[in-house]
């Protein structure tokens, strides 16, 4: 965790003071369809324009054409239980537009299968639940005082 506190001073030579930023970033998958060539991030509220083009471009090395910032505000939460109303953390967008040729497209982290097989599976397993429902009435037939509908 870093901290914009310096340490408390101690006696002794050295004094060993490392500044470290609270600047976080995090990459988001947008809330609505935007082109190719920008990316949506959460980053921390204290971050300006400038620091977002810098952080990207001197850690990861991306070319940046512009950076459009935001301020979404928290929702307010109602707690059922407790009878009072929280509102969640506010949140800076940062909207970073890349050069024309590089493009980005938000990582899909859990595919869905788009084969028939799934179908398939589906009515295999419908058609097993038959089986065992007719081979369920087939051992049922005979036994005492059953109505006359459950025999088929």
């Amino acid at each position: 965790m870093s901290t914009r506190w310096y340490p408390i001073y101690q006696k002794g030579n050295p004094q060993l003071r490392i500044f470290l930023p609270n600047f976080w970033m995090k990459l988001v998958a947008p809330d609505i369809r935007q082109p190719e060539s920008v990316v949506q991030f959460h980053c921390s509220m204290e971050m300006t324009k400038t620091d977002i083009q810098n952080y990207l471009t001197k850690i990861y090395n991306i070319d940046i054409v512009k950076v459009r910032t935001r301020i979404a505000l928290g929702r307010f939460v109602k707690e059922p239980q407790r009878q009072y109303i929280m509102k969640l953390d506010d949140v800076k967008v940062a909207y970073v537009t890349l050069p024309k040729d590089q493009k980005f497209t938000f990582p899909d982290l859990f595919p869905k299968d788009k084969k028939n097989t799934t179908i398939k599976d589906g009515e295999k397993s419908l058609e097993d639940m038959k089986n065992s429902f007719k081979n369920y009435l087939d051992r049922n037939k005979e036994r005492p005082g059953m109505p006359n509908w459950y025999t088929i």
